[in-house]
C-alpha cells in the first residue's frame, strides 16, 4: 500500500512539473519586458502555395510565355507586379516581397528564352553575331546587378525604380521614330558596353532586357523581326548572370525563407515555367502573322497600369 501511495505521489509531481514547464514557455518574459509578463510566441510568416495560387501562377506563366515569344521580351514587366500581388496576398514579408518577385521573374526567363529561341531559330531570324558581341557585357552587368546592387536596395527603391522603368518602356513602345539610314551597330567593344548596361538594368527590374535591346537594335537599323528574335536569345545570358547573383546575394543577406533559394522562390518558379515554355513558341510563331505594332500599343497601355500599381506599392512602403 505504501509503495502504491509513493508511486501516485511521484506521478502527480511529474504532471505538475510538465504543467509548470509548459506555462513557463508562455510566461517567460523576453529581453526588456517586465518580469512575469505574459509572452506568447509569434507565428512565423510563411508563404503558402495552395491550389488557388498554383492556378494563378499557371495562367500567368502561359500569358507571359506567349508575350515573350511574340514581342521578344522576357516577361518580367508583366510577372513582377503580379508576383508582388500574389506573394503579398499569401503572407510573404513586405520587406522581401519585391525582391522575391523580381528574382523569381528573372529566373523563369532562363527557361522561357530557350523555348522562344528554338522557335525563332527555325526561321533563321536571330543575329548571332550581335548575341556573341553583347554576351560578355551582359554577364558582367548582370552579375554586378544581381550579386551586389540588388540586395543593397530596399523595397521602396526597387518598387520606385521598377515603376519608372516600366512607364518609360510603355512610352517607348508608343513611339515610332525612324532611325537615321546611315546608323549601324557599334563595334564589338561598343556593343559589349551596351550589353553591360542592358544586363545591369534588367537585373534591377527582373526583365529579360527586350525593352532595352529591341529599341537599341532598331535604333541601329536592325530590322524589327531580327531585333525581336535576337532579343529572345539575349534573354538567356541576362537571366543566367542575374539568377546566379540573386542566389549568392540572397544567401549572404540571410533573407531566405522556406521554399527560397537566395531571393528565388522556387515553388512559384516551377509553376510559371510549366506553362510559359509551352506558350513561348506559339508567341514566336504568331510574331510573324499578327500585327505586332498594334499589339505593342495595347501592351504599352497595360504597362502604364502596372507602373501605376508599383508606384502605389512604393508609396505604401514609404508610409508603412
Amino acid at each position: 500500500m505504501a509503495r502504491f501511495a509513493w508511486a501516485a505521489a511521484s506521478s502527480c509531481k511529474r504532471r505538475a512539473g510538465i504543467r509548470r514547464a509548459a506555462c513557463a514557455d508562455f510566461t517567460q518574459s523576453p529581453s526588456g519586458a517586465a518580469p512575469g509578463a505574459l509572452f506568447i510566441p509569434k507565428k512565423k510568416e510563411e508563404t503558402v502555395v495552395d491550389v488557388t495560387m498554383v492556378i494563378c501562377l499557371l495562367v500567368l506563366g502561359g500569358v507571359v510565355g506567349f508575350a515573350a515569344g511574340l514581342l521578344g521580351i522576357g516577361g518580367g514587366m508583366l510577372l513582377v507586379p503580379f508576383l508582388t500581388m500574389l506573394f503579398a496576398w499569401k503572407g510573404m514579408p513586405a520587406d522581401l516581397v519585391v525582391h522575391a518577385a523580381i528574382a523569381t521573374s528573372m529566373t523563369s526567363i532562363l527557361f522561357t528564352s530557350i523555348s522562344s529561341v528554338r522557335a525563332h531559330q527555325q526561321r533563321g531570324t536571330i543575329k548571332w553575331n550581335i548575341v556573341w558581341a553583347m554576351a560578355p557585357g551582359i554577364i558582367i552587368g548582370g552579375l554586378l546587378s544581381g550579386g551586389a546592387v540588388f540586395a543593397a536596395l530596399s523595397t521602396l527603391w526597387l518598387s520606385l525604380f521598377f515603376a519608372l522603368f516600366v512607364g518609360y518602356s510603355g512610352w517607348s513602345m508608343l513611339q515610332n521614330k525612324k532611325p537615321k539610314p546611315s546608323r549601324q551597330m557599334p563595334g564589338v567593344v561598343g556593343t559589349s558596353a551596351a550589353g553591360a548596361g542592358i544586363g545591369f538594368l534588367s537585373g534591377l527590374v527582373g526583365a529579360g532586357g527586350g525593352f532595352l535591346s529591341v529599341p537599341f537594335m532598331v535604333w541601329c537599323n536592325v530590322a524589327l523581326h531580327n531585333a525581336v528574335s535576337t532579343s529572345a536569345a539575349l534573354g538567356f545570358p541576362i537571366a543566367l548572370a542575374n539568377s546566379v547573383g540573386y542566389v549568392v546575394s540572397g544567401l549572404n543577406s540571410g533573407e531566405s525563407r522556406p521554399g527560397m533559394l537566395g531571393y528565388i522562390y522556387w515553388p512559384a518558379l516551377i509553376a510559371l515555367v510549366c506553362t510559359s515554355v509551352l506558350t513561348a513558341p506559339l508567341g514566336a510563331r504568331m510574331a510573324h502573322r499578327l500585327p505586332v505594332q498594334t499589339l505593342k500599343r495595347v501592351f504599352a497601355c497595360l504597362l502604364f497600369a502596372l507602373a501605376a500599381y508599383m508606384l502605389f506599392k512604393a508609396w505604401q512602403t514609404f508610409n508603412g
